[in-house]
């Protein structure tokens, strides 16, 4: 699939903010699902500076300040990108997970050498221990061993452990915030998918498995008969879990339990949510602010 996706941030102030210096995480990088026909930027107003990077883990972003008095900010990202998800392998026939535990660790603790070490190990260590919002717990790991059982195939149980988390806990918005650490989350059993993908990562990384945190879009269809609403779409979240050398990384949506398909655009992944934030910053004067975001994907053909 080929989509063209319009991500618009707005901050309204009450009074004039005199300097701000912001980051932008809106830039789809190109991986494996998918390539990158264009990308642009807009800043209103026009910030004095804007220097395109990239972070530890690949993910492009953009800093820049304004220094001029201003009561509306406005990001404007327009990306067009083609999607494309290979079909995943037979869930019964991927390595049994304790193997991928042992292959991304070394090998047995206390071992001279290794039995096997997986030739991806380095990167996928980098989604194995703690972060700033995802800790390590016996709780999360009692959580995942109801469906980790011993030598069950990976991915049956990383589908089993997505099943779960979808029947269990309820979508609610009002539940949580931004900042709601998967500890909670995984109290109260509500949440959003920022909530549900970090609890299931949480799980993962308590029984050493590798788990990435995925920030990106999700196409919407409209009901039959029902016209498509502009900027209805919004952000979206979900995990990869690394599943050996011989099948890599898979993408699964708890929130929506399945895998994730070509309607998924993934944009950036990092440890959690602190990683990928779309738009961050500091800024001086303001006073109270608004908050605006409108997103849109749209399917287009190559003409267009």
């Amino acid at each position: 699939m080929k989509y063209k996706i319009t991500h618009t941030t707005t901050y309204i102030y009450e009074s004039p903010v005199r300097v701000c210096h912001n980051l932008v995480m809106l830039t789809p990088r190109t991986d494996a699902h998918v390539r990158v026909h264009s990308h642009r930027l807009t800043i209103l107003p026009h910030p004095q500076q804007l220097h395109p990077r990239e972070d530890f883990f690949g993910n492009r972003f953009h800093a820049f300040s304004i220094e001029e008095n201003h009561r509306q900010l406005k990001v404007t990202s327009i990306s067009r990108v083609r999607v494309l998800y290979r079909k995943p392998p037979s869930a019964e026939l991927t390595r049994p997970w304790e193997q991928v535990v042992a292959a991304i660790a070394g090998g047995p603790i206390g071992s001279a050498m290794p039995v096997y070490r997986d030739p991806a190990w380095l990167e996928a260590t980098k989604f194995l221990y703690d972060s700033r919002r995802i800790q390590r717990s016996a709780a999360f790991a009692d959580y995942a061993l109801q469906d980790f059982t011993p030598g069950r195939p990976i991915l049956l149980c990383a589908q089993a452990l997505m099943q779960r988390i979808h029947k269990e806990f309820k979508y609610d918005t009002t539940a949580t915030f931004v900042n709601t650490m998967p500890q909670e989350a995984m109290s109260i059993k509500r949440g959003v998918c920022q909530d549900f993908a970090q609890v299931a990562i949480s799980c993962l990384r308590s029984i050493g498995l590798a788990a990435r945190y995925v920030s990106g879009y999700l196409r919407t269809i409209p009901a039959e008969g029902k016209p498509r609403l502009v900027g209805a779409d919004q952000s979206h979240a979900w995990f990869s879990l690394y599943c050996g050398a011989e099948t890599g990384w898979i993408d699964l949506d708890p929130t929506n339990n399945c895998m994730c398909s070509n309607d998924h655009v993934p944009i950036a992944w990092g440890r959690d949510y602190q990683d990928v934030v779309p738009v961050r910053g500091v800024f001086l004067g303001g006073g109270q602010h608004t908050l605006k975001v409108s997103v849109d994907v749209l399917p287009f053909s190559s003409q267009q």
